[in-house]
């Protein structure tokens, strides 16, 4: 008896020739052969467990916990320790989706409150119960504006993380939408370019705070112009940042998302991460995903509940925005635990702190002269330099010394060559930077 029915050899033949492809391992062509693991795998069939376990903790030892000086969405804050005890209470660790509520009123209340803390950093009224990446949390942004507005195109700035523009393309050419991008200057949006291209068939425009470079860009005046044109005003918000940066409600915002995981999340190998969205009641009908609310049982107490989950599961098909059918509720629950710890103060000290250390390394590095700014344009935690030195060289002789950091910008296109990232959070020791600084004056 199969727990799942597994597929037959007619099945995958079908699939294969529906997709046009001779083999399964062709789905995989855009994977790096080196990253490929074909061998048989290394362990003891002789072993008992308790020395399969030995065995594997001894090997263990050869991995390399690296200090971490990349960022580029992905950011090495503090986890506290009080989170892993907490999110391994029974009462917020329930086998399956809260649709039933009085068995799951422990998840329940920490997605209302995830909600609750995801709107008093937005400024925005409704919050769903997250998405699975910042990523997929702007793409179904998109979406929403384009189902709001009633028109088939998106502007997308270009100082937007290409890993999230890959996405939206993604999601937005298999629903036969279209996309074009605004210009950068001096590596911010270029509003002059904005005004141009702001026509009819413009559902939305997406931004990014901080952006790719980690400048963080004055947005004074675009919600103005969007709303003009009857269109969407969408930011993309590292939520950690917005501690102490405007609001995407005060920069005029329809909608906010962005990526959570800078929320006491562990960097992890990338993944996994927390994506979040927010708007206003107006537009709430068009969000997708699942939002909760809190009602009173008959004997007056309060009791949380799902109360809007507008999705092809729950409506229509032709009538759903999306087929988001879950949320990263295990993730939520981390960013509201480190939020309650953290309060408005922690955030804004964790913000201080990264801020500090981030302008301290950026001012040593320029004194080396092997390094210059070619933006100018104010930072919170993450800068863009642009340099002479091979950013394979950096990056070896970091990685000699046990530091991963100084990412080559060029990894994203030709565009970008020279140019280099690095990123200091509240983790990173004056001790650790000058450290990073003086391995870099050796190079040439």
């Amino acid at each position: 008896m199969f727990k799942y029915f597994p597929h037959t050899k007619a099945d995958i033949e079908s699939m294969l020739k529906t997709l046009n492809i001779s083999s399964i391992d062709e789905l995989f062509k855009d994977v790096p052969e080196s990253v490929i693991f074909n061998s048989d795998y290394d362990v003891p069939s002789f072993m008992s467990e308790s020395e399969l376990r030995n065995h594997f903790a001894e090997l263990s030892k050869k991995n390399q916990e690296l200090t971490l000086f990349s960022g580029l969405g992905i950011y090495d804050h503090y986890q506290p320790a009080v989170i892993d005890a907490v999110t391994s209470r029974q009462e917020f660790m329930t086998s399956y989706t809260p649709y039933q509520p009085e068995i799951s009123q422990g998840t329940l209340q920490y997605i209302f409150e995830y909600q609750s803390m995801i709107q008093t950093l937005t400024g925005l009224e409704v919050s769903n119960a997250s998405m699975y990446d910042g990523t997929t949390a702007t793409a179904e942004a998109c979406f929403m504006a384009c189902a709001v507005a009633k028109r088939n195109k998106i502007l997308i700035s270009s100082t937007l993380n290409p890993n999230t523009v890959n996405v939206i393309k993604t999601y937005l050419k298999y629903k036969e939408l279209e996309w074009d991008f605004i210009a950068e200057k001096d590596g911010v949006v270029d509003i002059e370019d904005l005004k141009n291209k702001l026509d009819k068939d413009v559902a939305g425009v997406v931004v990014q705070k901080p952006n790719f470079y980690g400048i963080i860009e004055d947005y004074e005046g675009f919600a103005d112009l969007i709303k003009a044109n009857k269109s969407l005003f969408i930011v993309n918000a590292d939520i950690s940042t917005l501690g102490v940066l405007k609001s995407p409600k005060e920069d005029g915002a329809d909608i906010a998302c962005g990526e959570c995981q800078s929320l006491g999340m562990p960097v992890a190998f990338g993944g996994p991460s927390l994506g979040y969205l927010a708007t206003e009641k107006t537009y709430v009908r068009k969000m997708p995903g699942r939002i909760c609310g809190y009602t009173h049982d008959l004997e007056g107490r309060r009791a949380f509940v799902l109360t809007l989950q507008a999705r092809e599961q729950h409506i229509r098909r032709s009538k759903a925005n999306s087929n988001i059918c879950s949320n990263q509720s295990l993730m939520a629950l981390f960013a509201t635990i480190y939020l309650s710890l953290m309060g408005k103060n922690g955030l804004r000290e964790v913000n201080n702190l990264s801020y500090q250390g981030a302008h301290y390394l950026y001012e040593k590095l320029l004194k080396t002269k092997k390094f210059t700014d070619p933006f100018k344009k104010p930072f919170l935690k993450e800068f863009t330099l642009e340099t002479n030195i091979p950013k394979e060289a950096i990056q070896t002789a970091l990685l000699e010394k046990g530091i991963f950091g100084g990412i080559g910008l060029d990894v994203f296109g030709e565009q970008y060559e020279g140019l280099i990232n690095f990123s200091v959070t509240e983790k990173r020791t004056k001790a650790e930077i000058d450290n990073l600084v003086n391995i870099l004056e050796g190079l040439s």
